[in-house]
């Protein structure tokens, strides 16, 4: 097979910019292996880059691809890889490039891992990013410890959920923010106390050794939430006020004690095998909003786009 789908935008603009084409079946470098997609995951971050908010970053090369997580099988071994083979059921992401909303992907083979056995690739790829990210950010960069107390704004979206289950699974007492309607999910899903986003004010949550923020949005007054030595970690900023979002966070990782850290997850496959464990022994389960085919994927974007969601939007390519 020399053709496959891929999923292009030709311009910036609303999700119907996206299309289905027949592009090339990527080649591998000696290092790559080429993973058949099986199911992949709609983020935050694609939506911005697509409607053009992130043009600083992303240029005006057309067309341009969408997709950085996968779940699918190595079809494909690279000269030089070793530890995967052909037939291997593994999941990976690509860090800061795009593509995998298509038939195949070519990716390092540092950046895979073995799937989760115990779930089929829709229920795997709505952990993954949510699931690295969120330990990333409670274990590396707020140094979560047992009993420390955490807030979580967007609990119930794709991120949040799994740093609200991850965040019980370090210990922590978590508080959860969310969307009315997804109060009861949210406290499904292990949180000590969650509350309506659109009624609770910040002024009376109380203080955090931990934020994790995935909304981006009025993100200095939830840092003075933070308790003397607390560290907010912003996985999102202001899309609409992009520059002024990064340099407050530059600000206050550079001055002051409340310090907030921003990062942008590229995993590997060591923490990549580590979710998988967590997947396997139970300690975090599949958070499915709606599943989408690849043609479906500018409604798995509107929907996205639209809030309220519970867990994520996945596109199932077979």
């Amino acid at each position: 097979m020399t053709e496959m789908r891929a999923v292009h935008y030709d311009r910036y603009g609303p999700p119907e910019v996206l299309y289905v084409a027949s592009a090339p079946v990527p080649a591998i470098a000696p290092d790559q292996v080429l993973v058949r997609v099986h199911a992949a995951s709609v983020n935050g971050g694609e939506l911005a880059a697509r409607s053009g908010k992130l043009r600083l970053l992303t240029g005006r090369t057309f067309p341009q691809t969408t997709g950085v997580d996968f779940a699918g099988e190595v079809v494909a071994v690279g000269a030089s890889v070793a530890r995967v083979r052909q037939g291997d059921q593994v999941w990976g992401a690509l860090g800061r490039s795009t593509g995998t909303m298509a038939d195949h992907v070519a990716v390092s083979a540092r950046k895979v891992a073995r799937a989760p056995r115990n779930l089929s690739p829709v229920q795997a790829i709505s952990l993954l990013a949510g699931g690295t990210t969120s330990v990333t950010a409670l274990r590396d960069h707020a140094a979560l410890k047992p009993a420390a107390k955490l807030l979580v704004r967007g609990a119930s979206g794709g991120v949040g959920s799994l740093t609200v289950q991850i965040g019980k699974l370090f210990g922590a007492h978590v508080t959860a923010l969310a969307n009315g309607k997804n109060l009861d999910f949210v406290a499904g899903l292990g949180a000590d106390e969650v509350l309506d986003y659109r009624t609770a004010r910040p002024s009376g949550l109380g203080r955090f050794d931990a934020i994790v923020d995935t909304v981006g949005t009025d993100q200095s007054a939830f840092r003075r939430l933070l308790a003397p030595g607390g560290r907010m970690v912003a996985v999102a900023v202001d899309t609409d006020r992009l520059l002024a979002g990064f340099a407050g966070v530059l600000a206050s990782t550079v001055h002051g004690s409340a310090r907030t850290r921003f990062f942008s997850g590229a995993p590997e496959s060591e923490l990549l095998a580590e979710i998988t464990r967590y997947a396997e022994n139970g300690d975090i389960v599949p958070v499915v909003d709606t599943v989408h085919p690849l043609e479906g994927i500018a409604d798995a974007h509107r929907a996205l786009e639209g809030g309220g969601v519970r867990g994520k939007h996945i596109i199932q390519l077979m």
